[in-house]
């Protein structure tokens, strides 16, 4: 068994918002950098793409590679209902078997890489499930897009469909023990990803999950995401929630926080005017059938962290992650010691200080044992993490 780093929900140019140059040789070089060992192709149903994808080298059933970095075959989808969904296919078969099933319902299939398909979330489940693909939600508490906005429980979203729902993914700004009071969660693994439409290792495997597997393929992942066989999810790696703009609630005008008693009480309304928006941590726990945390014995341990040249950029004071000073230190710990994610979780911390000043090596520490502080996030203001 062998312990790999999976990013699996990142988008190509072919998608909305994507910025930039994103080919698969630029998306394999910084993988291999952040510390990657597989990526999701991404938007694998777009005709464009996928003629990139099948030029890759395939090295098992539904895994391929360039460079050094494997890449399974995925997309994102929205369904009817407007819930996001992630699908991974064990292979080219499945996904064009399932393409041809859901044609005839999409008019953009060539237009977005994260295509629309004029079905509910249970049928489109059971076209994935009659295919042999895996599906799953995506950011699962998203405001606009997530299950939760749309529905009370996986049931209600799936149908006769949700025993063969294996997984959840958290998404950017929510972690595995505020998801984990929602126990009809429990049964489910948790996948935390990037969705990044920018293939810069800032964005890059910002959140990734940690697998240990026989190797890292399509065929181990997907025994892995089900925790058959001995493999298995043993980290999640993430922002810490509280960065999230609406992580409490509070006013979207002038950002003071308030109780749910409070909002209520002045019926959403603040003293100044604005709109008081519930807060993503206080809507978790109206959903949570117990006040107090149930951890299922397969669920690892959740790492807050942010990626690494937004911890220097914090440290040095820097404007932003993109500067001389900031891309030199970056590189300097990332040639010295092999990749980010080593740097992050594994480098004593002795031995980054003496590539960097004492301040960056403190930071990674503080992470490491989860003892930075925070203001949080309200009302459409990012939360403020201080190391």
């Amino acid at each position: 068994m062998m312990i790999i780093n999976a990013d699996l929900h990142i988008h190509s140019p072919f998608t909305k918002k994507s910025k930039g140059k994103i080919d698969f040789e630029l998306l394999a070089k910084n993988a291999e950098k952040k510390g990657l060992n597989i990526l999701s192709t991404g938007d694998c149903l777009h005709p464009g793409w996928l003629k990139n994808i099948i030029q890759l080298e395939p090295i098992d059933l539904g895994t391929f590679q360039c460079y050094n970095t494997n890449f399974v075959l995925s997309t994102e989808i929205q369904s009817n209902d407007n819930v996001h969904h992630l699908l991974y296919f064990p292979d080219l078969t499945s996904l064009y078997d399932f393409r041809e099933h859901i044609t005839c319902c999409s008019t953009d299939l060539k237009l977005n890489g994260r295509p629309y398909v004029d079905v509910s979330s249970e049928k489109l489940a059971n076209i994935a499930i009659d295919t042999s693909a895996l599906i799953g939600p995506s950011h699962i508490f998203d405001l606009f897009s997530g299950l939760y906005s749309h529905y009370n429980t996986l049931a209600d979203c799936y149908g006769s469909a949700v025993s063969e729902i294996y997984f959840a993914e958290l998404g950017l700004g929510i972690d595995s023990y505020h998801a984990d009071f929602l126990k009809e969660l429990h049964p489910l693994t948790f996948i935390t990803n990037s969705d990044t439409h920018n293939p810069h290792p800032i964005r890059l495997g910002r959140e990734f999950t940690q697998f240990q597997v026989k190797k890292p393929t399509c065929k181990y992942l997907f025994q892995a995401i089900k925790r058959k066989q001995h493999h298995r999810p043993v980290l999640n790696a993430g922002i810490p929630p509280e960065e999230g703009k609406y992580y409490q609630t509070g006013c979207i005008k002038c950002q003071k926080s308030y109780s749910i008693k409070e909002a209520k009480k002045r019926k959403w309304k603040c003293r100044c005017g604005g709109v008081i928006k519930k807060g993503m941590k206080e809507k978790i726990l109206e959903k949570s059938t117990s006040k107090q945390l149930h951890y299922p014995y397969h669920r690892p341990r959740y790492l807050s962290i942010l990626p690494l040249h937004e911890i220097i950029t914090r440290v040095l004071q820097e404007k932003n992650p993109f500067t001389e000073n900031v891309e030199s230190c970056w590189n300097a710990l990332v040639s010295t010691f092999g990749n980010e994610i080593h740097v992050m979780l594994e480098t004593p911390i002795n031995d980054i200080e003496k590539v960097t000043n004492q301040s960056i090596a403190e930071a990674i520490k503080v992470f490491r044992l989860a003892t930075f502080s925070y203001k949080e996030g309200r009302g459409g203001s990012y939360g403020t993490l201080y190391l």
